[in-house]
């Protein structure tokens, strides 16, 4: 019978296996906000299948608050957080089917049940009266900050694909589409490209 931390990872495991995967990678974290104060900190955390790569092959984020920790861990809730978002951020780059870390998901298990209930994003995603939900914070998110929020970049057999856009220079025309990441041309995936929607949206073409 399978346990609840079954299939997942620790951060540790998935840093080597990236190691493995991309010889050459690099990692790279920065603090997006902190409040000492008020126990939290957002951790941004990118990476690069090769060293010298322009863009990251994934961007992942992670929220830690000291309050969700023992008393032995508080002290090291940066730290852990840190670990969490590169945890995640390797799990899109080497395709996991479960993102969070197993030390994440540990953490879960053992989190006061009082604490957990009174976080929205571990509440149902679906429309609930009563509280905020997932769903609800997502939109009031998306509203606050004026904008869309973006999905994952789509995956080919090599990986992530690059996003390229611009403006043709015969047609003078706005262009956007996903290319393959593979550099030998004889072996890239057929590109994605997009068209521009008349609502004006870009939508994968046809």
């Amino acid at each position: 019978m399978a346990g609840f931390l079954d299939g997942y990872e620790t951060v540790n495991q998935k840093v080597i296996r990236l190691h493995a995967t991309y010889p050459t990678n690099r990692i790279e974290t920065s603090i997006i906000d902190w409040n000492p104060e008020k126990g939290y900190i957002l951790i941004e955390c990118r990476i690069f299948r090769h060293y010298e790569d322009e863009k990251p092959a994934a961007i992942d984020y992670a929220h830690g608050m000291v309050g969700a920790y023992n008393v032995q861990m508080k002290r090291w809730y940066i730290e852990d957080t840190v670990s969490s978002a590169i945890g995640r951020c390797a799990s899109v780059v080497l395709g996991t089917e479960t993102k969070p870390s197993l030390e994440n998901m540990q953490q879960v298990e053992t989190m006061p049940k009082a604490f957990v209930e009174d976080d929205p994003w571990a509440k149902p995603i679906w429309d609930e009266p009563g509280f905020t939900t997932a769903k609800t914070a997502v939109e009031q998110i998306k509203s606050e900050l004026g904008g869309v929020l973006q999905s994952e970049a789509p995956i080919c057999n090599h990986g992530h694909r690059i996003l390229k856009e611009g403006t043709s220079p015969k047609t003078g025309k706005p262009y956007r589409g996903y290319v393959c990441v593979e550099k030998v041309k004889a072996n890239q995936c057929p590109p994605m490209w997009m068209v521009l929607s008349s609502d004006g949206t870009w939508k994968e073409q046809a």
